[in-house]
């Protein structure tokens, strides 16, 4: 960590320059004492990445930033804080602590937050980020996570694990024995210091997957933005061997959309199959990830497609955790139903459908954008439909 980044002169150059073209910040950087021309653009690529993504750290003076993979890598401060919610107690050890975004969302809930970073000069700059914010209660340990609590004689409230998907022999992986660390080899170590781990895992790992490798998993929380599946976190509780609870939330800048239910009730759930009615209903991303089809069904007395196409419809607008239509038209599937609905410009969204997005597209002359609204899928008899709907 060069503390010379931090000199008044050099961050009002960053801030200045955040807009600006970095080759030009390399090629034509002013000469800073003791700070290279990559260093400068390296802290402009970086902070510029946490403009939207983190606006804590980018609104805040004298932050010190790593390079900008380990910014991409990061949890944001929307799924940061959810995750914070999910925690309660004294103590946390956060094993893969990285830029820190999560410690610090933890350290509002918790009393004592121990962050763990393997790379000491990662460590260092969170520590540095944590003083500059004002949590004094985190306390960086640049060392293996794992390793950390082997030494140690402390017991915790909550122990945190993000693994890395990245493996060096198998590179990017999706089983959790896969990623670093192990958890499913290190559980045992993990429920000697705690009673409760929750675990950040990739969101294309499978759900069921990851609750037979985990085992002890007591909740599964499916965390999407902007309608796009960020994060799976797995709460584990120490000999945990009741019904399983999927909690879906999408997250957005109007607030938040949630939808809960229990696996096992999902699996005995019964649905009502028909034909299209008024109204068309998609889930959320979320809650498509969780596979609570029968659930969303269930509980907002809607009437499912087809068991495969995952859209459902009403005869009345209701509140719903997803998108909404009003369907103006159902057509049959064909090339002469396309020319007579003369749709030169809209919206495509294929469920359960032999084409592809981009072959309707090109095939039928139908440009991207505008108001409307064609859905492409299957009903309950296996015809293949367009429905021509506008959103509500």
């Amino acid at each position: 960590m060069n503390k010379d980044i931090l000199n008044t002169g050099v961050q009002d150059f960053i801030s200045d320059n955040i807009s600006s073209d970095i080759m030009s910040v390399l090629l034509h950087s002013p000469h800073f004492e003791g700070v290279s021309a990559k260093e400068l653009a390296t802290q402009i690529e970086a902070k510029k990445k946490c403009r939207d993504k983190l606006p804590t750290w980018y609104q805040s003076q004298h932050i010190y930033y790593p390079n900008k993979l380990n910014i991409e890598q990061t949890s944001s401060e929307g799924t940061a804080a959810y995750k914070a919610g999910i925690v309660k107690g004294e103590t946390l050890a956060d094993l893969t602590g990285g830029f820190g975004v999560d410690s610090y969302f933890f350290s509002k809930r918790m009393e004592r937050v121990i962050h763990c970073e393997i790379d000491p000069e990662l460590s260092g700059i969170a520590g540095h980020n944590f003083k500059v914010l004002g949590r004094e209660n985190i306390h960086c340990i640049a060392k293996d996570g794992l390793e950390y609590l082997r030494e140690s004689s402390l017991l915790f409230d909550w122990i945190y694990v993000d693994p890395s998907r990245r493996n060096d022999k198998k590179g990017k992986v999706f089983l959790l024995a896969d990623c670093l660390p192990d958890l499913p080899d290190n559980l045992e170590l993990l429920f000697e210091k705690t009673r409760h781990v929750l675990v950040k895992t990739s969101p294309l790992l499978d759900i069921k997957m990851g609750i037979e490798e985990l085992g002890h998993v007591k909740e599964v929380h499916v965390v999407a933005l902007d309608n796009e599946v960020k994060e799976l976190l797995f709460v584990l509780e120490k000999g945990y061997t009741g019904s399983i609870a999927i909690r879906t939330v999408n997250l957005s800048k109007d607030g938040k959309d949630t939808f809960d239910f229990e696996m096992e009730s999902e699996r005995a759930e019964k649905v009502s199959y028909g034909e299209p009615l008024s109204f068309l209903y998609e889930p959320n991303a979320a809650i498509l990830k969780s596979g609570g089809f029968r659930s969303v069904a269930n509980r907002y007395g809607l009437v499912k497609l087809h068991q495969h196409s995952h859209l459902y419809t009403a005869e009345r607008p209701i509140d719903f955790p997803g998108r909404r239509f009003r369907i103006r038209q159902v057509l049959p599937y064909s090339k002469k139903s396309l020319k007579a609905l003369g749709a030169s410009k809209a919206n495509i969204t294929v469920r359960n459908f032999p084409v592809p997005v981009a072959e309707l597209r090109k095939k039928h002359k139908i440009k991207d954008g505008g108001e409307r609204y064609l859905f492409f899928t299957k009903t309950c008899t296996d015809s293949l439909i367009l429905m021509d709907c506008e959103k509500i």
